[in-house]
């Protein structure tokens, strides 16, 4: 990773899309080596350099290399989102951000973007778009997971059949969505900021669990798409939908976005423990 090249954006605009969610539009030069991806689960690495650090002056093509001489503070900082929308006419793409006042470092830094603001991004990655041989199709997820689902719902051809469930804290997180006909739209209420809830409505007990494994199980060959919370996502959904309903791996794109309690860093140590205990299983 540290030596795939950095691409410069500037900030174009921000809009408020809901109480926890901001949306940032990006452009400026960034597409002069920024080639978009096919997937509507297409995700770029944002890179937060220090404002302290003079980026020009470092070695070009810039990559996470430029950074090995600054010690561990002074290193950038990595996190992960979905592209929500690419625009390859007007050079843009659109990130939506989850926010939680000054928790974290990308919310707080979409929540104070402004127009000109440079920011260096890696990518993109993906590996899922909706498959029209599909006969239907399941969407879960948290507010982590809404871009991609939203991607994915606009994508599907008018006569697509499908459920989507979607987990925010309560109505007002609600964001308008564009998806077929026959797809219904199904919004879970948690009752609050899914990194503060209880217990009793996150991980194990998150609402959207109840809602996915009781909803009436439609005929046909399904494609599933479930990402969100790691402890709801992957000890609870997985299993059910790659064992219960006996979904093959071809069929379902199932991971977990992040884990209550975890920054980035220390969630992907704990992801490569669970590969290597399910590995060792085998």
């Amino acid at each position: 990773m540290a030596g795939r090249p950095l691409h410069t954006f500037q900030v174009v605009s921000t809009e408020q899309l809901a109480p926890h969610m901001v949306r940032v539009v990006l452009g400026g030069t960034g597409f002069d080596t920024f080639t978009p991806g096919e997937f509507t689960d297409s995700y770029v690495k944002f890179v937060f350099v220090r404002d302290d650090i003079d980026v020009a002056s470092l070695p070009h093509p810039l990559t996470l290399d430029s950074f090995t001489d600054f010690p561990p503070e002074q290193q950038p900082t990595v996190r992960t989102y979905t592209v929500r929308r690419v625009d390859p006419q007007a050079r843009q793409i659109t990130v939506d951000f989850v926010v939680h006042g000054e928790h974290g470092v990308a919310g707080p830094w979409a929540a104070a973007a402004e127009p000109g603001d440079t920011v260096y991004l890696m990518g993109p990655g993906g590996a899922y778009a909706p498959d029209p041989a599909a006969d239907w199709h399941l969407f879960a997820g948290d507010e982590a997971g809404l871009p991609a689902i939203s991607a994915a719902l606009e994508a599907l051809p008018p006569n697509a059949v499908g459920k989507a469930f979607i987990e925010v804290a309560g109505p007002e997180d609600e964001v308008e969505l564009n998806a077929p006909e026959s797809v219904a739209i199904n919004w879970i209420y948690r009752g609050g900021r899914a990194d503060l809830v209880g217990d009793d409505r996150a991980g194990d007990n998150a609402p959207l669990i109840q809602a996915v494994t009781t909803t009436l199980w439609l005929p046909g060959q399904v494609q599933v798409f479930i990402h969100g919370e790691a402890q709801a996502v992957m000890h609870n959904l997985r299993p059910y939908i790659r064992k219960e309903r006996g979904v093959d791996a071809k069929w379902a794109s199932i991971s977990g976005y992040w884990r209550r309690g975890r920054t980035e860093e220390t969630f992907k140590q704990w992801k490569r423990e669970l590969a290597e205990a399910e590995a060792g299983e085998g």
